[in-house]
C-alpha cells in the first residue's frame, strides 16, 4: 500500500471569530457550557454569542418562512388544484435513502390529509436512476393526471416531454445540478437554481417544505407537518449534504424524533442495528446502521422494500421488513468485500495516475458507489469504478474533498452518454468504445484541478487536548454539536506525546488496538484504528512513542461502557 501520512494542520478560528480566551471564557459562562466547546464552535466559523447559541440549540422557529424558498408554494397550488380536481396524483422516486424517505413523506404526509397518492420507484437494475419512458407510460395507463418527482427529474428533459404528451401535469423537485436545459414541467423546484437562500437541501428536504406549504392551503385540520421530521433527519444525512443553518435546523429536530422512535419502521431498524429503542442517534449511527439497510434495498433488492418500511403502522410488520433489509445488508456487505479486493489490485496498478477509473463487466452496479469510497478514502484519488449492463459502462464516481467531480465529467462529456451529480459524488453511462477516452480525459481533468503532483491530504484537526480531560463530562458536552457531517465535522484532537504499553491486530488483522499512556501525567486509554490494520501491520509500536490524531467516545468493550478513542492518524515520534 502506497503511504498515504496526510499532512496535520492545526485549525485556527476565522477572523470574525471569538477568538481571545477572555472572550470564550465569558461566553462559555453565558451559554453555560466549556470554554473548549466555544473554541470547537468558532473554529466552525461562528463569531459571537447569539451564533453560538442558536448552534446549541436550532429551534425549529429559525427555520426560513415558506415565501422565501422560490417554487415551494407555487407548487403547494398546483398540487391543491390537482387534489380539488380530483385528478389521480403519483410520487417518482431514487432508489436511495434520500428518494425513499422523500416518497415516504410525501405519500405519509398525503394520507393524513386523505389522499391517496401512487407511488414509483425505479429498479436500479432494470432502469438506473432517475426517469424512464416504460414508467411513464405505465403511470399514464393508471390514469395519472399529476407526477410529482422527489430527488430526481431535473435532468430528465425527454421523459418529461413524453409525460406531458401524455396529459400529466408535472412538478420537478430536486436537488442535483441542473444542465443547461431545464425540463419543461409546470413547475421546477431545485435549490440549486439561482434565489434559493441555500443550495444544500437534499431531496427529502425540498419535500417537506412542500408538503408543508401544501398543508397550510388544503381545507381541513392541518396535519403537524414536525411529525415528518425523522424522515427528513434519515435522507439528509444518509445524502451527506452540507449541514448548514438550515439543514442542521431540520436534521437536529429530526434526530429527536429518531430517538423517540414514534415510527415503527425507524424503530425497528434500530432494533435490527442493535440500538437501544430510546438510544439517543447520530449522524454516525445513520451512516454505519440505519441508511446502509435502507440502501441495500435500492442496491441489490426492491426499493420498495424500503418505503413499506417507513410507512409500516404495525410494529409486527415492521420488524419483518427490517429482518428482511438486514439479510440484504448483510448480502450486500459480502459482495462489496469481494468487489473492494479486486478494485484495489486494479488501483495499484493505476498510481501512476492522478484519478482511477476502474472496471468490471461483473461487478454489481447498486454496490460500485460504495467501493468507489472505499478506494478514495485508501488512495487519496478521485475514482471512478464502471461495470457494464446491457451492453454498456455504467460508473459512480467519488471524489477527494479538494477535486469537484462534476466539473470533471463536464470534462469529459464528449465521451459519455449519460452523467449526473454533484461536486462529491457522481453517475454516469458510457459505450464501451470510450472507455480508453474516458481514462485519458479524466485523468487530464484531474491533473487540470489539482496539478501534476497533488499535494498530500490535509487532516484538519481542532485542538491539542490532553488524556487527563477526557471525561464522560466532556463526551455529553461534544454530543451537542451534532448533528456532525459536511461543514460540522467531529472535532478530531491531537494528543500530547504517548507512551504504546501494548498492541494488538484483531478481527482478521483489520484493526488495530492500542493501550496508551500520556506522557505528561501517565493518563492510560485505550484506542482502535479501524479499518487501518493493513497500513499498519508493519509498523513497530513495541516501546514507542507517538501522537495520535483521536476523537474520543463511549464504547462497549467486554461488556463494560467506558470511553474508547477513535484514531484518525498515527504520527511516530521516533
Amino acid at each position: 500500500m502506497p503511504d498515504t501520512q496526510p499532512t496535520w494542520r492545526l485549525k485556527t478560528p476565522s477572523p470574525s471569530a471569538a477568538s481571545s480566551q477572555a472572550e470564550q471564557l465569558r461566553i462559555a459562562e453565558r451559554l453555560e457550557v466549556s470554554p473548549l466547546l466555544v473554541h470547537l464552535m468558532s473554529l466552525r466559523g461562528l463569531a459571537s454569542e447569539a451564533d453560538m447559541d442558536k448552534f446549541l440549540s436550532p429551534g425549529l422557529r429559525y427555520l426560513l418562512p415558506l415565501d422565501q424558498w422560490p417554487g415551494i408554494e407555487a407548487g403547494a397550488e398546483c398540487l391543491r388544484a390537482a387534489i380539488e380536481a380530483k385528478r389521480k396524483i403519483a410520487v417518482w422516486g431514487d432508489y436511495d435513502v434520500d428518494g425513499i424517505t422523500a416518497t415516504a413523506l410525501v405519500k405519509d404526509f398525503m394520507a393524513s390529509r386523505g389522499i391517496d397518492v401512487v407511488h414509483y420507484i425505479p429498479d436500479r437494475l432494470d432502469f438506473g436512476y432517475g426517469l424512464h419512458s416504460d414508467g411513464i407510460r405505465e403511470l399514464a395507463q393508471q390514469g395519472i393526471g399529476l407526477l410529482l418527482t422527489v430527488d430526481c427529474g431535473i435532468a430528465n428533459i425527454e421523459e418529461i416531454r413524453e409525460a406531458k404528451a401524455l396529459g400529466m401535469q408535472v412538478i420537478v423537485t430536486d436537488h442535483h445540478l441542473p444542465g443547461q436545459e431545464l425540463p419543461d414541467a409546470d413547475i421546477v423546484i431545485n435549490p440549486k437554481l439561482e434565489g434559493w437562500p441555500t443550495p444544500n437541501l437534499a431531496g427529502v428536504g425540498v419535500s417537506f417544505l412542500l408538503m408543508g406549504a401544501l398543508n397550510r392551503i388544503l381545507p381541513g385540520p392541518p396535519t403537524d407537518i414536525r411529525d415528518f421530521l425523522d424522515l427528513v433527519a434519515l435522507g439528509t444525512v444518509a445524502d451527506v449534504v452540507p449541514l448548514d443553518e438550515q439543514n442542521r435546523i431540520l436534521v437536529k429536530n429530526g434526530l429527536l424524533l429518531i430517538k423517540e422512535g414514534r415510527r415503527p419502521g425507524i424503530q425497528a431498524l434500530k432494533e435490527i442495528s442493535g440500538l437501544a429503542p430510546e438510544e439517543s442517534v447520530g449522524t454516525g449511527a445513520i451512516g454505519f446502521a440505519l441508511a446502509p439497510r435502507i440502501n441495500a434495498a435500492g442496491r441489490i433488492g426492491d426499493p420498495d422494500l424500503a418505503v413499506r418500511l417507513l410507512l409500516a403502522k404495525d410494529r409486527d410488520e415492521a420488524r419483518q421488513l427490517a429482518a428482511q433489509l438486514d439479510k440484504l445488508n448483510a448480502k450486500r456487505k459480502l459482495e462489496e468485500q469481494r468487489i473492494l479486493e479486486e478494485a484495489i489490485l486494479q488501483a495499484e496498478s493505476q498510481l501512476h495516475l492522478p484519478g482511477l477509473v476502474l472496471h468490471s463487466e461483473h461487478w454489481h452496479s447498486g454496490i460500485i458507489g460504495i467501493v468507489a469510497s472505499r478506494i478514495v478514502e485508501r488512495f487519496h484519488r478521485p475514482c471512478l469504478i464502471l461495470t457494464k449492463e446491457n451492453g454498456i459502462f455504467k460508473g459512480s464516481g467519488r471524489s477527494t474533498p479538494s477535486f469537484d467531480l462534476y466539473q470533471a465529467l463536464l470534462s469529459c462529456k464528449q465521451c459519455l452518454y449519460k452523467f449526473g451529480g454533484h461536486r462529491q459524488a457522481a453517475g454516469l453511462k458510457l459505450e464501451p468504445f470510450q472507455l480508453a477516452n474516458l481514462k485519458n480525459l479524466f485523468a487530464w481533468a484531474v491533473e487540470e484541478q489539482l496539478g501534476a503532483n497533488p499535494a498530500p491530504p490535509v487532516l484538519e484537526l481542532d485542538v491539542e487536548l490532553p488524556f487527563s480531560l477526557i471525561t464522560a463530562t466532556l463526551l455529553k458536552e461534544l454530543e451537542l454539536l451534532q448533528p456532525y457531517g459536511q461543514g460540522n465535522p467531529r472535532p478530531i484532537f491531537l494528543s500530547l506525546p504517548l507512551n504504546v504499553l501494548k498492541h494488538r491486530f484483531f478481527g482478521q488483522k483489520k484493526h488495530l488496538e492500542l493501550h496508551l499512556s500520556d506522557s505528561s501525567d501517565g493518563t492510560n486509554m485505550r484506542a482502535v484504528a479501524w479499518r487501518q490494520g493493513e497500513r499498519w501491520q508493519n509498523a513497530s509500536f513495541d516501546r514507542k512513542q507517538l501522537k495520535i490524531a483521536y476523537t474520543p467516545r463511549l464504547s462497549k468493550f467486554n461488556g463494560l461502557l467506558q470511553i474508547e478513542l477513535a484514531v484518525q492518524d498515527i504520527l511516530s515520534l521516533e
